[in-house]
């Protein structure tokens, strides 16, 4: 694919955050991005690589008023050569096509996606931060620009890629983290666009987590929409349970994510001795069990976070500690493993890793 690269003249050169400790998440950007036009005339087109900076859009575009708007997220890491290595990102792609078409959009060419991704993350190299922990937060995202008020498929949209370096997505580290079981309020139904990784289901939640971070809380526990009984992924992450030494995670059901880092710990879990399954989990029986020990651990995956154990669930009111509140041994083991491999310090023997 053609790609045209604007020189970065030196005033448009950003400092380096090199601390860790202040790189937090998502707060610093890398000096270029990828951007690509799509219209019905000329289909995808005008692919360039840019000075990062901002978008001159009309007031009538359809992404403010109409919420059409898909995205992704994927990390590269520094590898022990001092190599760059992208995880699964033909995965973020294949997501990302598959939120596009719930959305109306135009499909993102692979081309487009994996080469204009790569050349981005070559040119950004040395953005890619070197201490442990540490990584570089890539965000994929498309969004309707055709200057018109009416809800329609918008026919012309956007598809860019930006990139920031990151440091631990919790500011505490790898610890347990509280959370709250919402039994009033959804982030979304079957059918609706759950599955899709769309702006207006992270809306939907934010009212929940609010009131959560509030009373104490780090996270907010979803129910489903129909019953408010089933447990369905955890604030921006899917969840895990470690029950009689079953790792179970409840079945995709279309109205919650299905998560890269989900699938790679479900499949990395088998070679590790662990058995695996998929069932759907109800938060009366779950509160049960871990107050009877045969709920073991808990944990979210994610992207941002790859794994994040959880310490404590409050559902109800009523506050119930898992184990003894730390971090399980096999929580420590999935994330150990896959950090592993992602870092380079283990065999990928999966083919996950794309080496630019």
């Amino acid at each position: 694919m053609e790609i045209a690269i604007e020189p970065l003249r030196e005033q448009q050169k950003k400092r380096k955050e090199t601390d860790p400790a202040k790189l937090g998440f998502g707060r610093h950007f890398t000096d270029r991005m990828l951007v690509a036009d799509w219209s019905k005339s000329k289909e995808w087109h005008d692919v360039r690589i840019v000075p990062y900076g901002p978008f001159l859009l009309d007031p009538s575009a359809a992404v403010f008023h109409y919420g059409q708007e898909v995205f992704e997220g994927l990390k590269a890491y520094r590898q022990g050569d001092s190599s760059i290595a992208l995880f699964r990102p033909e995965m973020n792609l294949t997501r990302l096509n598959r939120s596009a078409a719930r959305l109306a959009f135009p499909p993102v060419p692979a081309e487009l996606f994996l080469e204009g991704m790569d050349e981005l993350a070559r040119l950004e190299r040395d953005w890619v931060p070197e201490s442990k922990g540490t990584s570089l937060y890539i965000r994929p995202a498309l969004i309707a620009t055709e200057a018109a008020l009416g809800v329609k498929p918008a026919g012309e949209c956007r598809f860019f890629i930006i990139m920031s370096p990151v440091g631990a997505y919790y500011a505490s580290g790898f610890k347990p983290v509280r959370i709250l079981v919402e039994d009033r309020l959804v982030r979304a139904a079957p059918g609706g666009t759950g599955e899709a990784k769309t702006g207006g289901n992270y809306a939907a939640s934010l009212i929940s987590g609010r009131e959560a971070v509030k009373r104490g809380f780090d996270q907010v526990l979803w129910l489903d929409a129909v019953q408010h009984r089933f447990v369905e992924e955890v604030g921006a992450m899917n969840i895990f349970f470690v029950i009689d030494g079953c790792l179970v995670s409840p079945p995709l059901s279309g109205s919650f994510l299905a998560g890269i880092t989900r699938d790679s710990i479900m499949k990395l879990a088998p070679t590790l001795g662990l058995a695996v399954a998929e069932r759907p989990l109800a938060i009366d029986d779950l509160m049960a069990g871990i107050k009877s020990g045969r709920v073991q651990e808990v944990f979210g995956s994610g992207t941002a976070a790859v794994v994040s154990p959880v310490g404590t669930l409050c559902y109800r009111d009523e506050l119930v500690t898992i184990g003894d509140g730390s971090a399980g041994k096999v929580t420590q083991l999935l994330y150990d493993s896959l950090t592993d491999i992602q870092y380079g310090r283990s065999p990928d023997r999966f083919g996950w890793m794309h080496k630019l």
